[in-house]
């Protein structure tokens, strides 16, 4: 008579590990072929769920790949944004100090006034 074992499986959480295991059960199953248990399944089909897999893998590549460029292009556009935050701030200054008695001109530079009166917190 077999043992039972009692065990729990794992089942990986990590995107390019479960494709793998996908990818070897796909293996197994197809090399089984008609006597394999998984053709039992009523839910899912191998036959349609496991092309799905190469397409993934390729979208994780292409994903991985894409935010690889993306860190390189914001590591460009941040050596780039202290000095553009300095003009722009510069420029406010000297604006506001040029319309000084009506600051709203700024706004047509697209610069944002609140002229409303700040109301300070009573502390407690």
């Amino acid at each position: 008579m077999a043992t039972r074992t009692q065990g729990r499986v794992f089942i990986p959480t990590n995107t390019v590990e479960l494709l793998d295991l996908a990818q070897k059960i796909k293996n197994k199953h197809l090399a089984e072929g008609t006597n394999s248990p998984l053709n039992a399944m009523v839910d899912y089909d191998w036959s349609v769920e496991g092309p799905k897999i190469e397409i993934c893998k390729q979208n994780h590549d292409n994903a991985t790949e894409a935010a690889k460029k993306a860190e390189q292009f914001y590591r460009q556009r941040d050596l780039d944004i202290p000095a553009i935050r300095s003009i722009v701030q510069n420029s406010a200054a000297l604006l506001k100090t040029i319309y000084a008695k009506n600051p709203k001109v700024l706004g047509d530079y697209g610069l944002t006034v609140d002229d409303s009166k700040q109301v300070k917190k009573e502390k407690l």
